[in-house]
């Protein structure tokens, strides 16, 4: 074996046959050297039938011993990996062939890289949109002014040594973890820029029952500590109105008017063209419901 070692963590709960796929999607992997999956299980009884070794292919089945939640399983994973690179990939998710390969390809053209992403292919009600970004390095400015949905955490492929040494675990205070692999890459932003792989490499999956498709207390909190731990966002308008109108969206979304009018001031008074604003109005007053809107995003690859 005389590629770089890798250890992918796979945080899974009650999702046995997605994550047979993932598992199968990412062993099938062309690379040269050692990769582990170590297959995190929250709060659900672990499968130790999936463990596995072949050489160089293996599976490694442990529990989360840290906060629950997927912020805590992947920390759980992070500190389990032996790897030169760790990786990440949600359980209803597939690595497409070639990942590794062109992510490690680009790493050439970048060696000083720390983090790398690539495209994602989107799979909504029964439709896929490919979600891509045209350009090879991604600056911190970037990720204040956008989320960049495209960078998506089973996208991930970080060096080992960065990430215990200098960027960190994944925040397990953030409020309901929403947004963890957000911050995460603002803190891996901030040590290196981030290398990216055009092409689409994973097929990401969203599901009607999305975990926080109708978790708009939690998602308004989190957000508003997320302004508050990164006042660079004050340094970059249109970024922090996107923000704020997030939360203009998910206090509309509950019902609290006064709330969601407030916040949608805030937001126009940094950026009078942001759309999350006017939907987050139309919301509160009853235009519009927030699940349609939800849904029409959704279905061309797109989240508030």
């Amino acid at each position: 074996m005389s590629g770089p070692t890798i250890s992918v963590v796979v945080p899974t709960r009650d999702r046995p046959e997605l994550l047979r796929a993932a598992l199968d999607a990412i062993l099938s992997q062309a690379h040269p050297g050692l990769i582990e999956a170590i297959v995190v299980y929250d709060q659900s009884e672990p499968d130790r039938s999936l463990e596995t070794d072949r050489g160089d292919r293996r599976v490694r089945v442990i529990t989360n011993t840290r906060t629950a939640g997927l912020a805590g399983a992947r920390n759980t994973g992070i500190e389990a990996a032996v790897g030169d690179w760790v990786a990440f990939c949600d359980d209803d998710d597939e690595w497409l062939p070639g990942k590794l390969a062109a992510q490690f390809g680009a790493l050439d053209a970048h060696p000083d890289g720390a983090l790398v992403s690539c495209g994602i292919r989107v799979s909504y009600d029964d439709r896929t949109v490919d979600r891509s970004l045209d350009r090879a390095r991604i600056s911190l400015e970037a990720l204040l002014r956008d989320r960049l949905t495209e960078l998506h955490p089973s996208t991930f492929l970080i060096r080992r040594a960065a990430l215990l040494d200098a960027i960190g675990l994944v925040d397990e205070q953030i409020p309901g973890s929403y947004a963890e692999d957000y911050e995460f890459l603002l803190r891996a932003a901030r040590y290196a820029p981030l290398v990216n792989v055009e092409s689409p490499y994973v097929l990401v999956r969203w599901h009607k029952r999305s975990y926080f498709a109708q978790r708009w207390e939690t998602i308004s909190t989190a957000l508003q500590w997320l302004l508050r731990r990164y006042p660079e966002f004050a340094t970059v308008p249109h970024g922090e109105a996107r923000v704020a109108g997030q939360i203009a969206f998910a206090q509309a979304a509950m019902g609290n008017r006064r709330d969601a009018v407030r916040w949608a001031r805030r937001t126009l008074a940094r950026n009078p063209k942001e759309p999350r604003a006017y939907l987050a109005l139309a919301v509160a007053s009853r235009a519009v419901q927030a699940d349609r809107v939800l849904r029409t995003l959704h279905k061309r690859g797109r989240g508030i």
